[in-house]
């Protein structure tokens, strides 16, 4: 966006080095496809070197594997691709290799009924106990727009076109099931809150068993006549009716969300601003876990208590996110109002990493002052805002041969 497209090819390019290091936890050995969940550069001042030190897990809270860095990196790739109209990059043989190691990853065959990636607790922005183990919305999100970058960057040669076409079958798929079964309005609420149990066999309506007594009395109130979302999680007698921040961001910039199902979550967002974006923008998940449920679901951590970090705080880097998303669903003015709300403080404050409170109101506990990703988060809204055009880098139009009948599957349906 700031005309110096040498620095992200510079960054993507060391990054892509680092894939190729030996990744190892203990005794065993990762995929080869994993990138680095962050790196630090060591300076040596006697002999004037540096070198990057990669962390792939192994230092993580938790030791887990990053799923996203991958993800990111496919779609920063075609970031730079579409900005720079330089497509020598993302044709370099280690380049295309990189890719498809990335996706050998994901589309390996194993167990799986669903098309969605199944994840480990902390394996994403999200990297510590949140309880969002199974099919997190962030991840799947990631997953689909990684699949459709990687569409456009494969090499037409029998490597990239193997490759491009087990993409095409999976996102058809991935499409299909999560706006079928992670979506979330008011008929839907209503249908699994008069949800039978117990069911057998392919006619089967409560496909994945759930119990309706499990559903929280929040998302009753929270969820507005007019408006919707991608629930938090979907898997076997479980579904987490939480509202994540960057995989609803993210499935409206891929077009993972139809039109319709954009428009619904801006709609939400609007509705429940006090809730979502509050006094600071903006809330990285909704509601919080308080009480004997944090102590079960977090194992009692004491940076995720109620309202703080992860567990319902207030993040600015996630001002470009919900920017982008604005624009593209012609919602604008909710994007200025959220950037207008950001200034009173950010500056004043000295870029917190994060806020706590219910409504952002309090400079994290634990927040780090300064933080290039707060300053980055909204510096991009504010360009963004300013010449809307921007957008193009981080978001893909709808593909017509993914967009399905607006209408559920019969053995969905109640």
């Amino acid at each position: 966006m700031n005309g110096e497209p040498e620095i992200v090819k510079n960054f993507l390019l060391k990054t892509l080095r680092l894939q190729s290091w030996e990744k190892k936890v203990d005794q065993f050995t990762l995929g080869s496809g994993v990138m680095p969940a962050s790196f630090k550069v060591l300076h040596d001042p006697v002999k004037n070197y540096e070198t990057i030190i990669a962390d792939f897990g192994e230092c993580a809270i938790g030791r887990v594997a990053p799923i996203d860095s991958g993800f990111w990196w496919i779609i920063l790739l075609r970031a730079y691709t579409k900005s720079t109209g330089d497509t020598s990059l993302a044709e370099l043989p280690e380049c295309q290799r990189g890719i498809r190691l990335i996706l050998t990853l994901c589309l390996s065959e194993g167990f799986d009924t669903f098309p969605t990636l199944l994840c480990a607790d902390g394996c994403c922005m999200i990297d510590r106990r949140m309880g969002v183990y199974g099919y997190p919305i962030e991840i799947q999100a990631l997953f689909f727009m990684a699949l459709r970058c990687a569409l456009n960057l494969l090499k037409n040669d029998d490597e990239g076109k193997e490759c491009a076409d087990r993409i095409s079958k999976r996102l058809h798929a991935l499409s299909y099931h999560m706006r079928s079964y992670f979506w979330l309005d008011i008929k839907q609420l209503n249908d699994i809150y008069r949800y039978k149990t117990e069911e057998y066999s392919h006619t089967a309506v409560n496909k994945f068993n759930v119990m309706p007594d499990s559903l929280p009395d929040w998302v009753f109130d929270f969820m507005p006549t007019r408006g919707g979302y991608f629930i938090g999680n979907v898997s076997p007698a479980k579904m987490d009716f939480r509202w994540f921040c960057l995989g609803n961001c993210i499935a409206i910039l891929s077009s993972l969300a139809t039109p319709e199902q954009a428009s619904a979550i801006m709609d939400l967002i609007e509705l429940r601003w006090d809730e979502l974006v509050g006094e600071m923008p903006l809330k990285i998940c909704y509601p919080a876990m308080e009480s004997h449920e944090w102590r079960i679901v977090t194992g009692c951590d004491p940076k995720n208590t109620g309202w703080s970090y992860h567990n319902g705080g207030s993040w600015p880097v996630l001002l470009w996110l919900l920017t982008a998303a604005c624009i593209k669903s012609g919602r604008p003015q909710l994007a200025r109002r959220a950037t207008e709300l950001a200034e009173v403080r950010l500056l004043k404050d000295h870029w917190p990493e994060y806020y706590d409170g219910k409504h952002g109101r309090y400079i994290g506990k634990q927040a780090r002052k300064n933080q290039t990703w707060s300053i980055a988060g909204y510096l991009v809204a504010k360009m963004m805002l300013e010449d809307p055009s921007h957008l193009g880098m981080i978001s893909l139009e709808e593909d017509k041969q993914m967009k399905p009948q607006m209408k559920r599957s019969a053995s969905w349906m109640c």
